[in-house]
């Protein structure tokens, strides 16, 4: 067995397996979603998100023209912030936030009865209302965003892919439905599956095709 040290070489040869195993099965991605399908693929090793991904017109497009922008980036779990490529985000100044666990957001949510998410949106919402909103925990995150986007919100990008048995499903529909009523870039994991590692994949996925770093080597990597 060809052993692969280097993580570039690792990253290409696992895409050269997604791609044939996809070609095998004759799956034939959509050109502009592709790269985003892979990406979670790679990330999970889950061959459904190719059914569960769905992505409203011209998604991609447009949150890669928002990020080359520098438009920022919130999400709702500091895990899924960590997972976020840095050298992407360096080469495109885009920001990158987590407010879930800053105190005035405890507050907030003691204060208003509500989860720690639904304020985390809130605050991301007043302070970036542009911004790539990423949401692989809390399916109350979705659906603070709904009213917002209701209320005139208009995010460059929903990424809503919570994991779960409770809410996650109804959330996931509810925000992809209102994000097509106005408009709103929006993509989604239909079903339980998601979670915050998911999230940041979506998220690189647009870096590094904003950056052109889909290519490992592009990012500093050896190999």
């Amino acid at each position: 067995m060809e052993k692969h040290i280097l993580p570039a070489d690792i990253e290409r040869t696992s895409m050269a397996i997604i791609t044939r195993e996809l070609e095998e099965a004759g799956i034939a991605l959509p050109a502009e979603n592709a790269d985003v399908i892979r990406r979670v693929i790679h990330t999970t090793a889950d061959f459904d998100y190719v059914e569960n991904l769905i992505f409203t017109e011209h998604a991609v497009e447009k949150a890669m023209a928002a990020l080359g922008r520098g438009v920022p980036i919130l999400t709702d779990t500091n895990m899924a912030l960590a997972g976020i490529s840095k050298p992407a985000r360096s080469r495109l100044h885009v920001e990158a936030a987590c407010y879930v666990a800053d105190a005035d957001i405890a507050a907030a949510a003691k204060e208003q009865g509500t989860t720690r998410a639904v304020a985390c949106v809130k605050k991301g919402a007043l302070l970036h209302p542009e911004a790539v909103f990423a949401v692989g925990n809390a399916p109350t995150a979705l659906l603070a965003l709904c009213e917002l986007i209701e209320e005139g919100l208009r995010p460059s990008l929903v990424i809503g892919v919570p994991v779960g048995f409770v809410n996650v499903v109804d959330s996931k529909e509810k925000i992809f439905a209102v994000c097509e009523k106005h408009r709103v870039p929006a993509i989604v994991a239909r079903g339980r599956k998601g979670g915050s590692t998911v999230a940041a994949a979506i998220c690189n996925a647009l870096l590094y095709a904003a950056a052109d770093m889909i290519n490992p080597t592009n990012r500093g990597w050896q190999g």
